[in-house]
């Protein structure tokens, strides 16, 4: 294919405001700044005093805009500060900087004009809890709950930008998405196992995790978005007889789980702050007693007010009862024992 002769570049005029203000690099702003104060009180003691700077130090900028432009801007005699024909014609054009760079400020603030978007993965869990006190915390920022998955669900919002926050099981995610979120240690949560009601275990008061051998116990298996808290049932399983339950139908809502445990009529892993399920018990699992980390999780650098919230409200409320300190003896695996001390 034959080489293309070289484009012709069009010599043109100068534009509209260039001309003598065609200076040999853009000013800066700040002086920007300085000369349309001066040009508005025509009075640089004052001037001075708006721009909280000694009025030497302001005559100083307005000489080296001058300087740069290649004109002069303003008329000075001992009575009087006057803009020059040059300076008049300064003004509009400085104003329209000024103001292109203070919108750019604006929409460069930290999650500015857009809410937080946090997945809580099911209505009355501890992130609730902590969105609510994020929100009392950060009245002016909006902070939006979403109900649709475990972390590892989660994780792929984070990372696309599309989620703020989430919470779950840090150690649960792979090490190369780990590398790519931070993370808040939140709450050691107590797990439990939810039974129907007239289950042969349902009238002890714990549940002894040898009483379960045999077994079988649903973790969310084949739920793609729950990968993490199946992986820690698996754990929490081996050795004692427990079976994972095969993979079914996720059950949203209350009518649902209720339906679907009298049907299967096959224990849940859960936690101890599990809301209250019709026709069903919520016994806590012990001997030794089982321990589900919780993490606040969101972006590597990413920069939202809402985050901030969540952070402060998080450690608020762990600090106030206590939710970092593991009862002696407690199982955790040591991956997650590392992560929950290592924090963010």
């Amino acid at each position: 294919m034959p080489a293309l002769p070289p484009r012709r570049v069009a010599q043109r005029g100068p534009a509209v405001g260039e001309g003598r203000f065609a200076a040999r690099r853009h000013p800066d702003t700040r002086l920007l700044r300085a000369f349309v104060t001066v040009a508005e009180d025509l009075h640089f003691t004052r001037a001075a005093a708006r721009l909280y700077v000694a009025q030497q130090a302001l005559s100083r900028d307005i000489r080296r805009l001058e300087r740069e432009l290649g004109v002069e801007l303003f008329a000075r005699t001992t009575r009087q500060v006057s803009l020059t024909a040059d300076g008049e014609r300064l003004v509009p054009y400085a104003r329209r900087v000024l103001d292109a760079q203070d919108e750019l400020l604006a929409a460069c603030v930290p999650g500015a004009g857009r809410p937080a978007l946090v997945d809580l993965n099911s209505p009355g869990l501890l992130g609730a809890r902590i969105l609510a006190r994020a929100r009392e915390l950060a009245p002016e920022c909006e902070l939006m709950a979403r109900y649709e998955s475990g972390l590892t669900g989660a994780a792929a919002g984070l990372l696309a930008g599309s989620l703020d926050a989430s919470f779950g099981r840090f150690a649960g995610l792979p090490a190369a998405v780990r590398a790519r979120l931070a993370q808040q240690p939140v709450r050691y949560e107590r797990m439990a196992v939810v039974l129907p009601g007239d289950h042969p275990l349902a009238h002890l008061p714990e549940v002894p995790l040898g009483a379960l051998a045999g077994e079988r116990v649903y973790a969310g298996a084949g739920n793609p978005g729950t990968r993490e808290w199946t992986e820690l049932a698996q754990r929490l399983f081996e050795g004692r007889g427990i079976v994972l339950a095969p993979p079914a139908p996720l059950a949203v809502g209350v009518d649902e789980f209720r339906r679907v445990m009298a049907k299967s009529r096959t224990p849940v892993l859960a936690v101890l702050d599990f809301p209250a399920m019709p026709g069903t018990v919520l016994r806590p699992l012990v001997d030794p007693v089982p321990l589900s980390p919780l993490s606040l999780v969101w972006r590597r650098g990413a920069r939202h007010p809402g985050i901030d919230a969540l952070r402060a409200a998080a450690a608020a409320l762990a600090a106030e009862e206590g939710w970092l300190r593991p009862p002696p003896g407690a199982w955790l695996p040591d991956e997650d024992r590392r992560v929950m001390t290592a924090g963010a």
